[in-house]
């Protein structure tokens, strides 16, 4: 039995900077899948969805792919000339719709930092291999959290199932009392109302048969006892219950 919450997380170096690869699930009918990545790697968002429908059939999961710089990264060298394009682009927007504009020093950096980044990201097709990599080991580690929880959870179900059979046991151990129970409820009723009616009267059988028939839970009991037995089977599917 595998519940379908779970949580994997799984990093490597690509590029000089840090892949990050995070999965989570929570309940769901149907298999609801979202996928977060860079825009630069969008093409790869089918594959990572064929990867993950490997290891999930079922809940909403969410997969997070972050690429990150590394330390001492934020020295590299960016195109002055591309941020003077970008700049003065800016500045002759600005002047086309009357716009007073002042370059900021925060500004500078935006551009510079966001034309940087864009140099150093990976493309789709040199980071897909530690991508599939990075996301399996996250998958694996997110399958063995729903397997732990996923026993923890069989542990205690079996243990009301085995509640409810008890209680199912004794309903059923008492049901045949019932009816000799009531007959013996309705004579003394009868006595005590003066109505001195023969055991074997044809009305005192009738309302007694139809008492019986009435409070006859043996169709009741045995469906329970099934489904309990069917819930007992399901549970010990390998698959998302």
């Amino acid at each position: 039995m595998k519940s379908m919450t779970g949580y994997g997380r799984a990093s490597a170096a690509l590029a000089g900077g840090t892949l990050t690869v995070q999965v989570s699930s929570v309940n769901r009918r149907s298999l609801d899948l979202m996928v977060k990545i860079p825009g630069e790697w969008e093409s790869l968002e089918a594959e990572i969805g064929q990867q993950v429908r490997k290891v999930a059939a079922r809940g909403k999961v969410h997969v997070d792919v972050e690429f990150s710089l590394g330390k001492g990264r934020d020295a590299a060298p960016w195109s002055e000339v591309a941020v003077g394009v970008a700049l003065d682009k800016l500045a002759a927007l600005a002047d086309s719709r009357h716009i007073p504009f002042e370059p900021t020093a925060e500004l500078l950096w935006q551009l510079a930092n966001s034309q940087r980044s864009s140099l150093e990201m990976p493309t789709a097709d040199n980071a897909r291999p530690e991508i599939q990599v990075t996301l399996a080991e996250a998958l694996r580690a997110f399958a063995a959290m729903r397997a732990r929880e996923g026993e923890a959870l069989f542990v205690d179900f079996i243990e009301r199932i085995g509640v409810c059979r008890r209680h199912v046991d004794g309903v059923a151990s008492r049901a045949p009392a019932v009816v000799p129970a009531y007959r013996a409820q309705l004579l003394k009723r009868l006595r005590e109302a003066d109505l001195e009616l023969d055991v074997d009267d044809e009305r005192v059988l009738r309302e007694i048969a139809l008492f019986a028939d009435r409070c006859d839970i043996s169709e009741e009991i045995t469906r329970f006892r099934s489904h309990l037995e069917q819930l007992a089977a399901l549970l010990k599917s390998e698959e998302e219950i």
